[in-house]
């Protein structure tokens, strides 16, 4: 069946144009009455570690084991130690959770067990993905929820809450990539056409992670602005799944940039996980079409023509020390001159208007719906202790020895009223500066968490390696307490990114079931089950296995 709504716009140079109402296609996932009733009680399978032979000595607990054994489940289990109070957790899905096409969920019966096994362990939720490029794949305003409904209702029956990304980003390095999702096919046509569609450096690399925001209100995508795809999108979202909001979906993030973040694509995605150890500075992502016409016009309203030709001279190459620039080097860089503060201003201020745009747009969709809006700023800090923090410079953020340019961002985000995500809570200091120096995660992260509680804006923690050791918990649980301490009302949560087998192997999944307890302020995980009390640790739960039975 066919969902109409509102999609195709009547062009107009201003950020909101008038809008037609063209029929929009939608493949209408079941109906919400196929699916069990939120209360009523359910059949589930886990064991968090098998006794049977076959998985003696392997001390495994990861959902793919075939033999797990059988135990019923309450939906409601793992909101019993939520009541406790505290942070509550959340765990990302795989990457790959729905196949190509967004119709199907792939290795269903182990998603399922792992979502049980989430919910006993007292975990609140989980993140879901929803890619660009898988549900509005082929055409233009042709949507394939299929795969995500499922997740969600899967979610729903263990007692999980879910918070959607909407990823308007390409996932991967390349079609060799096991996680590789690019953008829709209809986009990567219309940037063959126009491939200033693309953010391009001034060596004239394409990025293809992410569409230039150059031409955001632009009618770049057969007569649609990116903005008002993603506009689109997350209406069209929002009318699929809107039996789920409140009880179900509570969060929804919004892509904003590469990786979901809202940055330029100054350094390959896959890279940032590694960036600091070869200390890349980054290149400035100004020189499509679009960006150049926007630097040029504001050089021609300050009386500078000259400097509307492109970016900064001497900022050397990737792999450079910054010292050996011209642009960046601490003492007497041109970043700090005046035409270095009129490129910088202008550069951040088109991300910050690229973000507010977005959040002006979802906002107005997601408006009296029970879900809380968020969305991410990227953690780079390979550069933090230095003066001109070059590696956050050409990603937009203009955040210098003498200036905060992450204030600005967690304002435009209050006003909204986002919440703000960020990554980097496991990362310490003390280890990162073994490699590099200059880097300092600690110094970054306590500086945008200051930047949150003086906007008073809600904080998403999020880890930057799917590191399972006590160190990494220990140190989530330090920064968020740096941002929680001393406030009225801390508002506070953390998504653990991500779920894979290696985190139900039974060591990790004993730390991580004790960071959850710890998380929620629970210094024993405690579920009343009808009139039963269960009192176990997770460290008793995993050698064990539990079995919960219910009439």
């Amino acid at each position: 069946m066919a969902i109409a709504s509102p999609s195709a716009p009547t062009f107009s140079a201003s950020f909101c144009g008038g809008r037609a109402d063209p029929a929009c296609l939608t493949r209408s996932p079941p109906t919400a009455a196929a699916f069990p009733h939120p209360h009523r009680r359910l059949a589930a399978s886990a064991r968090l570690n098998s006794s049977s032979p076959s998985g003696a000595g392997s001390g495994s607990v990861s959902p793919d084991n075939g033999d797990l054994s059988q135990y019923e489940l309450h939906h409601a289990f793992s909101s019993a130690a939520r009541r406790w109070g505290g942070s509550p957790v959340f765990v990302a899905v795989p990457t790959d959770a729905v196949g190509p096409g967004a119709g199907q969920v792939r290795r269903r019966r182990a998603m399922a067990q792992s979502f049980r096994a989430l919910a006993a362990a007292g975990v609140e939720g989980v993140v879901m993905e929803v890619w660009w490029g898988l549900v509005e794949r082929e055409q233009p305003r042709v949507y394939n929820w299929d795969g995500y409904w499922e997740i969600v209702t899967m979610a729903r029956r263990c007692g999980l809450k879910v918070r959607a990304v909407m990823g308007f980003h390409q996932c991967g390095t390349g079609p060799g990539d096991p996680h590789w999702i690019p953008l829709p096919v209809w986009v990567l046509r219309e940037m063959e056409k126009d491939p200033d569609i693309a953010y391009s450096d001034r060596f004239g690399r394409r990025s293809m992670e992410y569409i230039s925001l150059g031409c955001d209100i632009l009618p770049v995508l057969q007569g649609r602005s990116p903005i008002q795809a993603y506009a689109d999108f997350m209406r069209n979202f929002r009318d699929a799944f809107m039996p789920f909001f409140g009880n179900v979906i509570t969060g929804v993030q919004v892509g904003m940039g590469p990786a979901g973040e809202l940055r330029y694509p100054s350094c390959p995605s896959h890279k940032l996980m590694w960036a600091w150890r070869s200390r890349e500075l980054g290149e400035f992502q100004c020189y499509d079409k679009y960006m150049l016409a926007s630097l040029n016009a504001c050089a021609r309203e300050v009386g500078m023509h000259e400097w509307g030709n492109g970016g900064p001279i001497g900022t050397g190459n990737l792999m450079q020390d910054l010292e050996n620039t011209e642009f960046f080097k601490s003492d007497d860089g041109s970043w700090n001159t005046a035409y270095g503060k009129f490129f910088l201003e202008w550069y951040s201020g088109m991300l910050l208007l690229h973000g507010e745009r977005i959040c002006r747009e979802a906002e107005t969709i997601f408006r009296g719906i029970e879900v809380n809006t968020s969305a991410k700023v990227a953690g780079i800090h390979w550069h933090y202790d230095t003066k001109s923090h070059p590696s956050e410079l050409t990603a937009g953020y203009y955040n210098t020895s003498t200036r905060d340019g992450y204030l600005p961002i967690t304002r435009m985000f209050g006003r909204y009223g986002f919440t703000l995500c960020s990554t980097c809570f496991e990362m310490q200091d003390v280890e990162e500066k073994q490699m590099n120096p200059v880097s300092s995660p600690e110094g970054f992260l306590r500086q945008l968490l200051l930047a949150a509680r003086v906007c008073e804006v809600a904080l998403e923690g999020e880890n930057c390696t799917s590191n399972l050791d006590d160190g990494s918990f220990q140190q989530v649980l330090k920064m968020s307490k740096f941002y929680s301490d001393g406030l009225e009302k801390p508002c506070f949560s953390f998504n653990f990114v991500r779920m894979d087998k290696n985190m139900f192997e039974y060591n990790n999944w004993v730390r991580f079931t004790r960071f959850v307890r710890q998380m929620s302020v629970a210094k024993i995980f405690r579920a009343r089950l009808g009139s039963h009390d269960i009192h176990s640790s997770a460290a008793d739960s995993a050698k064990l296995g539990f079995s919960f039975a219910y009439s």
